[in-house]
């Protein structure tokens, strides 16, 4: 917790606000969405609001909260992590003052926000949130994470026999690379803004480079 107020800094200009939020922003002990994840997906929103518009205040707040409820990706209710949050997010906020008005829109934002959850984001906030945790997801920290998530879960990284799975099923809870074509390689597609968009097809091109090296090593 020492930590904290040094790490409100990487929020700025919302760093009063991060400084509040940060306490209640994690929960389990997923590296994958730990304080270095909220950072980049804040750098990602930042830079999309940048040039989308949006209320950076209730942006700034959705990125803080939008993982404060941790739900494994093996768990059985893993698409319900996204309204637990949200109805948390919701607690705290208005715990913090927050108007129904104000806290409305970020609840929505964190709900949406998620692959699992599989709902669309209606509001510019909800949809910047939604390609910022997505822009992490993908490129040269998409991969990382993608082998940091197989890890925890005991996978293998790939078939030693059929990497591309050409002669059977894709099992990405089986082998780290599947999960390049079960997820990954579909989010660029599905990204809300023209800014993120962009965004995205240059991370694709990073993602599928990583796993070209990878194929050219083993």
């Amino acid at each position: 917790m020492t930590r904290l107020p040094a790490l409100a800094a990487a929020f700025a200009p919302h760093d009063d606000l991060a400084d509040k939020l940060l306490p209640y922003a994690f929960s389990g002990n997923d590296g994958s969405h730990d304080a270095s994840h909220l950072i980049r997906v804040w750098k990602n929103a930042a830079r999309i609001q940048a040039e989308e518009g949006g209320d950076d205040r209730q942006l700034a707040a959705a990125v803080l909260l939008h993982d404060c409820v941790s739900v494994e990706k093996n768990a059985p209710f893993r698409a319900e992590a996204s309204r637990l949050a949200a109805e948390k997010a919701w607690e705290i906020l208005d715990g913090l003052g927050w108007r129904t008005a104000e806290i409305s829109p970020v609840a929505h934002a964190i709900l949406t926000h998620s692959f699992s959850a599989n709902m669309t984001p209606e509001t510019l906030e909800a949809k910047i949130l939604q390609d910022a945790d997505r822009l992490d997801a993908i490129g040269m920290v998409g991969a990382a994470r993608c082998f940091y998530i197989a890890g925890r879960m005991g996978s293998g990284l790939y078939d030693p026999l059929d990497p591309l799975a050409d002669n059977r099923p894709l099992d990405d809870k089986a082998f780290a690379i599947d999960h390049f074509e079960t997820k990954l390689f579909r989010l660029a597609d599905g990204f809300q803004t023209a800014a993120g968009r962009r965004l995205a097809l240059e991370r694709q091109v990073r993602l599928r480079s990583v796993l070209a090296m990878l194929l050219d090593e083993i």
